[in-house]
């Protein structure tokens, strides 16, 4: 009986396969098919984007899609080739290799190897909760910035103008205001064209199959008039058949060169990925497991490196679109990857003539949205520092590149995290009559306090780098109430605290107890009471560290609050 549950925790497809649903088949049909129209231009577009042959992103919606459909835990997530992904890509080959050469090829190959390792890896030990320390305020604001750079980057194809080089907004808009004299009308026309018509049937018909119809339009154009002889960009040969097999080669300099742009492709394409997921997952009542997604993930990016295809995560857009049309199991992504492998084996000849402007139509008009200004203004009014954040991820994005700018990012909000936690809240507390309950003085002034006693309150748990906090703001309070004999520690907002946070306690305890001053902590939780007991505090304070509550810290003391008994010291 323990076993019958083997197999599906090794391939979560068996879940919902062995109890597949025939009235679900129709909803999954309609997704597969909505999305494999979806992908192949898009699949091509996204692997122009990141240096590589348009073919390769058509190799990334095959097999990878099978691989994420059968290990991952999400039934609707659309998983293939992503702008983020596939910029960052770019930015972390382009200084080693010149896009399109073999060695560039190779390295994006040893790249979605990488990353599949890594995400598979992290998978196996459990530790999908990492991607909880890459902020939200840092996404947000890189996402943005990002959006604005990829935009730009396919700007020179939609003109017919030479590409200009470099990854950063600076970089690329030097480069376009140096060739800007050289723009091909007819490429701009064609370019312009299609961003018009992918723009409006987004607004007014979001089913409607516009990148399709605009890559077929526009091949059937260039190839009638003969546009390509005038020099308009094409896309050229694209290989028919399957992916060749071949395991990537593998060298110590190459794997230092490549692993910074690895750890941010996994860390991005995670967050992408897992929020999508969730969010989903949420309405349709099931639980998507962050562990099992990088073991998905993990595995479809280690069979795309075997089969040709660039890094893939799962996708915003795509996954809504998925959702939309019906998905309800991973068999809709299968019949996505099955209908993108015909694609590869019929119809790669009628590419030759689609004109790059299009595929970067489609790259501009899909990354759009991505520019979130609204998040910014509420980050602002919600939490300052939060805005901040996102907003030197923004500038650092634009200025430095994606992937200096989303490590500066989590650099920050690391150090936003250091600080907070360095200079926890803390209140002195007052005893609120109408309320019965005690609260922080400066919300609540009315609040009454005791002449001889401070009541003191931390809401955080203590370690090392907070106890100099602890300690010079309990000193500020005793100089500001020099009458104090007692002090009243209430530690129910203290989940946990480290044993040089416990020495520093003692210490402050043993010094203050000179000056005739004593102390008594209430409210501790559980774990730090055990803690503070193997440190030796029951044979140093006795029941000091002991009380449930301020109410029985103070009856020790004979300090009652009013309702509970007289109190002529109050």
């Amino acid at each position: 009986m323990e076993n019958q549950g083997l197999p599906k925790r090794i391939v979560p497809a068996f879940e919902w396969l062995l109890r597949y649903q025939r009235n679900d088949l129709r909803g999954d049909l309609s997704a597969g098919l909505v999305v494999a129209i979806m992908l192949v231009p898009q699949g091509m577009a996204y692997a122009m984007l990141a240096g590589l042959p348009p073919v390769v992103g058509l190799y990334a919606s095959t097999f990878p899609l099978l691989a994420y459909a059968l290990f991952g835990s999400s039934r609707q997530l659309a998983v293939g080739p992503v702008a983020m992904i596939s910029l960052l890509v770019f930015a972390g080959l382009s200084p080693l290799a010149d896009a399109g050469s073999p060695q560039y090829f190779h390295l994006a190959l040893l790249l979605s190897l990488m990353v599949g390792v890594l995400q598979l890896a992290l998978g196996l030990l459990r530790m999908g909760f990492l991607v909880n320390f890459l902020s939200h305020a840092v996404i947000s604001g890189f996402t943005s910035a990002a959006a604005i750079i990829i935009w730009l980057s396919q700007v020179h194809h939609l003109l017919g103008v030479p590409a200009s080089g470099g990854h950063s907004f600076l970089h690329l808009l030097e480069g376009l205001g140096r060739h800007i004299g050289q723009v091909h009308l007819t490429t701009m026309g064609i370019g312009l064209a299609s961003v018009a018509f992918l723009l409006f049937f987004r607004r007014k018909m979001t089913r409607f199959p516009a990148p399709l119809v605009v890559v077929a339009g526009s091949t059937v154009l260039v190839y009638a008039l003969g546009l390509d002889r005038l020099g308009v960009k094409v896309v050229g040969h694209v290989p028919p058949g399957l992916p060749a097999f071949s395991i990537p080669s593998i060298g110590l300099r190459e794997l230092e060169s490549l692993l910074p742009a690895a750890v941010t492709i996994l860390l991005v394409g995670f967050m992408e990925s897992i929020s999508i997921a969730k969010l989903i997952s949420a309405k349709e009542k099931y639980k998507v497991d962050s562990d099992q997604e990088l073991k998905g993930l993990g595995l479809a990016n280690l069979v795309g490196s075997f089969l040709s295809a660039c890094p893939v995560t799962g996708g915003f857009s795509r996954t809504a679109v998925n959702y939309q049309a019906g998905a309800r199991t991973g068999l809709a992504a299968m019949i996505t990857s099955v209908l993108v492998l015909l694609t590869l084996l019929f119809f790669t000849p009628f590419f030759y003539y689609l004109p790059n402007a299009v595929l970067a139509a489609i790259v501009m008009v899909a990354v759009m949205g991505l520019v979130d200004v609204g998040e910014a203004r509420r980050l602002f009014r919600v939490k300052k520092i939060d805005g901040w954040t996102l907003a030197v991820t923004f500038a650092a994005t634009l200025a430095l590149g994606s992937k200096l700018g989303i490590l500066t990012g989590v650099v920050l909000s690391l150090l936003v995290f250091i600080f907070r936690s360095a200079y926890p809240h803390a209140a002195e507390l007052g005893y609120l009559e109408e309320e019965d309950v005690f609260r922080n003085i400066r919300r609540f002034p009315e609040a009454k306090v005791y002449p001889e006693v401070l009541i003191l309150r931390i809401d955080a748990s203590l370690y090392f780098a907070n106890m100099a906090f602890v300690d010079d703001w309990l000193r500020k309070c005793i100089v500001e109430k020099p009458e104090t004999k007692w002090v009243i520690f209430d530690l129910s907002g203290v989940n946990d605290v480290d044993a040089v946070a416990v020495d520093a306690l003692g210490e402050i305890v043993e010094n203050y107890s000179e000056h005739g001053i004593r102390f008594l902590f209430a409210g501790m939780k559980g774990p730090v009471r055990d803690l503070v007991a193997r440190a030796g505090w029951e044979e140093k304070y006795g029941e000091a560290f002991q009380y449930p509550s301020l109410e029985q810290a103070l009856k020790s003391i004979k300090k009652i609050p009013p309702g509970t008994g007289s109190n002529p010291e109050f």
